[in-house]
């Protein structure tokens, strides 16, 4: 099966892809469904025909056959009345604010959904052919997604997971030439142990293909026999990174003591300036660094990391003889490359893009978003050796559904275990998809989620570039909206600040009290706020307006959020004194906020929820 899309895309409406903020397109999802669930009792009743039903109608007459249904049913109603009261209206088309959640698309769930009842189990081929397939067809959509000629990818449960496999990577490349000149001394003769240490992960494949026949051993001797870990130097990531960073050092041996926070702009992009200076003065202490996390869409501020100049610090240092492996941790924003791929998958010129937006109606207005630094960020993806991507984030696939995408092939043997209950060595992908992956048991129906996913909508502008359109601009109507918005509120003025120019689709802010300059004030009544704008106080049901928040602390931040905090008219003394600083999110994924129409009239709802929320806080009767 090809990797394109089966039908022509041109003319998609994004409308007739979910469910519905009201379940507008029930029908369609009950009517796909029932027909694919008849067909699949179909496949189980043409299945050696012969056979006769093990369920007979005497036992369906049966009292305790009807006990146990009815028992089943009152279940469910249990259940049902659980889902009610304590769900989060994440669905709404312009009520919720808040988190990484929001509507699905209706194919993928009808493809979980359906996929579930072939119980495939992707570990091993002999028990999910149809769907460790889909799972091969996935992984190569992800290599082109990310503009990889010659990589490879695959399905895990969530981002942490492929943190984890990113670092594992750089872990047993790091170590390899240290494990190859062990064992075949002759290779890297002439080579110090520091030089080994910066091969480039390129000239350790090509090594590697030289000596073939030698290739378990080595395997043997890299880090994972735990020899040389403390060798490897040490794993940068910025002071926005995701917390599962710290669990995969962790996990993987590497150790918390070998991970370094590198300081962030104002802008919450990493410092590359910053990155420099630390990896010389690394560098100068005869340390190497193993590798450098950049973030494509960072947890709490949605920011991009200049992508662009870390791949070129490398190429500058890499003539020093400083190499360093490059993981880009994009769980969130790595289904926004396709907004950049044309029709035929290729990186569209920045001279030519607005007039390509035109064309595949990827915005409604004016596009107020693309920066060419952000452009060229998400360009210089594809000169980093491996990524992570979330479908259940941006890919509005239904959890749990996070991967991982790895530049050349040939790197998935470095990490490979095969059992031989499951897996025969020599045999083809899919079949031995789990001998080069972490997890062992993963279900099948997440893979025919994803598959059906970027058949009905490719990684392009003609597909999911629509999808990803449609998230930013409604993430910059609210950003338009809210920032400098005021409330009267009893004798004071509440203002809304957006924390920066938002380079994706997720807003922070703050609100603040004209003319405060307590910070302690300010934290406090964002935190109250939230405590209105959750279910913690708000509800869910009457709940008319939902948001999420954090802190920004010393601890984990530096001082990045300092000209923010100056810049309400906060003194350095406040700062020094609070050392963090509350701030609201919207993961503004909504499908629907793009047109502008639309979004006016929850905007008037909004601010009539926000202003009844901060009445309450104030007790203004």
């Amino acid at each position: 099966m090809s990797n394109k899309n089966i039908i022509d895309p041109t003319d998609t409406n994004l409308k007739a892809l979910f469910l519905g903020d009201k379940g507008e397109n029930v029908d369609i999802y009950k009517d796909i469904l029932n027909r694919l669930i008849d067909e699949h009792v179909g496949w189980r009743q043409n299945y050696m025909p012969q056979d006769l039903p093990v369920i007979t109608p005497q036992d369906r007459r049966s009292e305790s056959f009807q006990a146990t249904v009815d028992n089943m049913n009152s279940v469910f109603n249990v259940l049902s009345s659980k889902m009610r009261t304590d769900s989060m209206p994440w669905h709404s088309a312009g009520r919720f604010w808040g988190h990484m959640n929001s509507e699905t698309l209706l194919p993928a769930i009808i493809a979980y959904n359906f996929a579930m009842l072939w119980n495939g189990n992707n570990v091993a081929y002999e028990s999910s052919p149809a769907t460790s397939k889909m799972e091969e067809e996935v992984g190569h959509d992800f290599a082109t997604l990310m503009s990889y000629e010659n990589g490879w990818g695959h399905i895990a449960c969530d981002g942490s997971i492929a943190n984890l496999e990113g670092i594992w990577y750089a872990r047993n490349f790091k170590s390899a030439p240290l494990a190859i000149k062990k064992v075949v001394p002759e290779a890297l003769a002439d080579k110090t142990e520091w030089e080994l240490l910066n091969m480039s992960v390129e000239d350790t494949l090509d090594l590697l293909d030289k000596y073939q026949d030698k290739y378990d051993e080595i395997k043997e001797k890299t880090a994972r026999s735990g020899e040389n870990i403390k060798k490897l130097g040490k794993w940068i990531v910025p002071q926005t990174k995701h917390y599962s960073w710290l669990k995969s050092a962790d996990i993987i041996g590497v150790g918390l003591d070998q991970v370094i926070a590198c300081d962030v702009t104002n802008e919450y992009r990493m410092d590359v300036e910053k990155l420099e200076e630390v990896i010389r003065d690394l560098a100068a202490q005869g340390i190497p660094t193993l590798g450098v996390v950049a973030v494509v869409g960072s947890t709490e501020e949605g920011q991009i990391d200049r992508v662009d100049e870390i791949v070129a610090l490398r190429e500058k240092l890499a003539k020093e003889g400083i190499y360093f492996y490059i993981h880009v941790d994009a769980a969130y924003g790595g289904y926004a490359r396709s907004i950049f791929l044309d029709e035929n998958d290729k990186f569209i010129d920045y001279a030519n893009i607005e007039e390509v937006y035109a064309k595949n109606n990827i915005f409604y207005d004016k596009n107020t978003w693309l920066t060419e630094e952000v452009y060229n960020s998400f360009r210089a993806i594809s000169d980093c050796e491996s990524v992570t991507i979330d479908p259940h984030k941006m890919g509005y696939i239904p959890y749990s559904a996070g991967g991982v995408v790895i530049k050349d092939v040939r790197m998935r043997d470095m990490i490979s275990y095969f059992a031989t209950y499951v897996f025969k060595k020599g045999a083809d992908i899919p079949a031995l998809l789990g001998a080069y992956i972490l997890e062992g048991s993963k279900a099948g129906a997440t893979a025919a989620a994803v598959w059906t996913a970027h058949r009905v909508l490719p990684l392009n502008v003609t597909g999911f570039g629509k999808l990803i359109g449609a998230s930013i601009e409604g993430a910059f109507h609210f950003y338009e909206l809210i920032n400098g918005l005021e409330f009267k509120v009893g004798d004071k003025t509440v203002v809304m600040h957006a924390l920066t120019h938002p380079d994706f689709n997720m807003v922070d802010y703050v609100f603040n009290e004209k003319g405060n300059t307590d910070l302690k004030v300010m934290n406090d009544l964002n935190d109250e706020f939230y405590s209105y704008a959750s279910y913690e106080k708000g509800g869910t049901y009457e709940n008319e307006f939902i948001t999420s928040h954090t802190d920004f602390a010393v601890p984990e931040y530096g001082n990045s959020p300092l000209d923010f905090v100056k810049g309400l008219g906060f003194s350095d003394a406040e700062w020094e004194k609070e050392q963090k600083v509350t701030i609201l999110r919207a993961s503004a994924m909504s499908p629907y906020m793009n047109d502008k129409k639309v979004f006016d009239i929850y905007a008037e709802k909004i601010k009539q929820a926000i202003q009844d929320k901060l009445d309450a806080i104030y007790d203004v009767k």
